[in-house]
């Protein structure tokens, strides 16, 4: 039985006026256009258009090279020869021809893990205190912070590594020498703070606001409150928003070839793929078997992750 006032009943949204005359929500219609067979028919049309090239892809990595060079990868179903040299060339550690991507593939496991643990420890801790914080300039400071993501991030590379070779020195000493990986923790974990802060911000802000006080009553800091409470209740956000950064740094190539000093030590797989594609990209063998290597990382971990990541995009969409 309605409690709201015949006189107020005209403020009520048109989807309740909907359910009380029998007639489907909004939502409802909503989720039956998205879900008919026209709909699902589209999504299927443009998944396997979407595929093709990576299934051709995926194709090439396993045919000889003449035959990479001579005709297209749709040859493979009148001429099935298939090998495996290409990835064992790609992952052969000896010979200075060799692509020897094993030892890149852990360069990158050893710039992205820090990267992303760090972004999101700092990101969260800094948008608990935006939005449950009390501090003088908070609001002006948090736009700030969302200001920065316009930044391109073209405009930050040379000013930041000036910073660390220079600003950051104290005699022969840098704080953070160049060719290491705390050069590329850091850079990454400056560029990605601005969009982790804002994104993180917004799913902690929803929490309710009776859960924090009753800690707060109970005598719990704002140390306890973050680990304790926050931090358990954002886990399906964490988790998406790790997804993303992780799969930024991955693919990254610009700020590692700004920040990795050159060198091949701590270069990812991202720089030595490009050094394998050459000036004229020819490497078209070496290049397919790379790409697919290079992806079994980032799938293990979206995969692995799936159900956080569409619990954390439905965050804050849905209430009750």
């Amino acid at each position: 039985m309605s409690t709201v006032p015949l006189e107020n009943k005209d403020l009520l949204p048109d989807v309740e006026d909907d359910a009380t005359r029998g007639r489907p929500t909004l939502q409802k219609r909503v989720r039956q256009r998205l879900t008919s067979r026209g709909a699902t028919a589209a999504a299927i049309f443009v998944a396997v258009l979407w595929t093709i090239p990576t299934f051709g892809m995926f194709i090439s990595s396993f045919r000889p090279e003449d035959n990479i060079k001579g005709n297209g990868w749709w040859n493979v179903f009148t001429d099935r020869e298939l090998t495996l040299e290409n990835y064992a060339d790609v992952l052969s550690p000896g010979g200075s021809q060799s692509a020897n991507l094993l030892s890149y593939f852990v360069n990158s496991l050893a710039i992205v893990i820090p990267g992303t643990i760090f972004t999101l420890v700092l990101g969260a801790m800094a948008a608990y205190m935006f939005a449950w914080g009390r501090f003088r300039g908070k609001d002006g400071l948090f736009i700030f912070v969302f200001a920065l993501q316009i930044v391109p991030l073209q405009m930050a590379l040379i000013p930041l590594l000036q910073l660390f070779t220079k600003v950051l020195t104290i005699g022969e000493f840098q704080l953070l020498p160049s060719g290491t990986y705390a050069q590329l923790w850091v850079a990454h974990t400056i560029f990605g703070l601005p969009l982790v802060i804002f994104l993180l911000h917004n799913f902690i802000s929803e929490i309710p606001g009776e859960v924090i006080e009753a800690a707060r009553v109970d005598g719990a800091g704002h140390s306890t409150i973050f680990w304790r409470i926050v931090v358990p209740l954002a886990t399906p956000a964490l988790a998406s928003v790790g997804i993303f950064q992780f799969l930024w740094l991955w693919n990254d190539l610009l700020v590692a070839l700004v920040f990795s000093g050159g060198g091949a030590d701590v270069a990812p797989i991202t720089q030595r793929l490009a050094e394998l594609q050459g000036s004229r990209g020819g490497e078209w063998q070496r290049l397919t078997a790379g790409a697919f290597v290079s992806m079994v990382i980032p799938l293990a971990v979206f995969f692995g992750l799936q159900r956080y990541f569409v619990r954390g995009l439905l965050a804050g969409g849905l209430k009750g």
